[in-house]
């Protein structure tokens, strides 16, 4: 199946500093290159950005019933729970907070995807694990689409990071375009 029977795909990306291009100039993120690659390609496929630094679930349910209403998308990608994490966010707020950002999107009529998040290790195991094994138990619990997380290899790579060790680079973003096209490629043909 092609994305050509995807007419008017309309992704709805709820995200981070990683997806927001943070340290870097927009023409340089992943969502921009990806959205060129969309339209190179001849791909009816739109991403809306609203990805901000800093971004918690928290803060993302305040918004999210306006960026529906006035959006409509009929997809949404939720890459979220990073700042959560690095603040030590409880995971069962963590869960409440991602379960109503999908469900608000299911009830609007979109397919969610939500992105597996993982959290630097400086944070505890314990926590580490609870934190990323509650993103497989909402996907399945809401029927969602549980994608890959972008930053596994890249994290790992000083050459691919910023100076923070948080943030990826401009070398890491076409890798981070190319990683997407194929997982949101997946998750359209779902």
């Amino acid at each position: 199946m092609s994305f050509t029977s995807y007419a008017n795909n309309k992704i709805l990306l709820i995200g981070d500093s990683l997806s927001a291009g943070y340290g870097l100039e927009q023409a340089q993120s992943w969502v921009h290159l990806l959205q060129n690659e969309y339209k190179e390609k001849n791909k009816t496929i739109i991403i809306i950005n609203t990805a901000i630094s800093g971004q918690t679930t928290d803060n993302a349910l305040l918004k999210i019933d306006a960026w529906l209403k006035a959006h409509q998308p009929s997809h949404v990608l939720i890459e979220l729970g990073g700042n959560d994490g690095i603040r030590g966010f409880p995971v069962k707020l963590l869960q409440k907070h991602l379960t109503q950002l999908i469900t608000k999107s299911q009830q609007m009529g979109a397919k969610v995807a939500l992105m597996e998040i993982q959290i630097p290790p400086n944070l505890g195991p314990r926590y580490r694990k609870l934190f990323t094994e509650s993103y497989s138990k909402i996907a399945k619990n809401t029927n969602t689409y549980l994608m890959p997380y972008f930053m596994t290899s890249i994290a790992v790579d000083p050459t691919l990071m910023q100076n923070d060790n948080l943030h990826p680079n401009v070398k890491a973003q076409p890798m981070i375009r190319d990683f997407m096209y194929k997982e949101i490629n997946k998750w359209l043909q779902e």
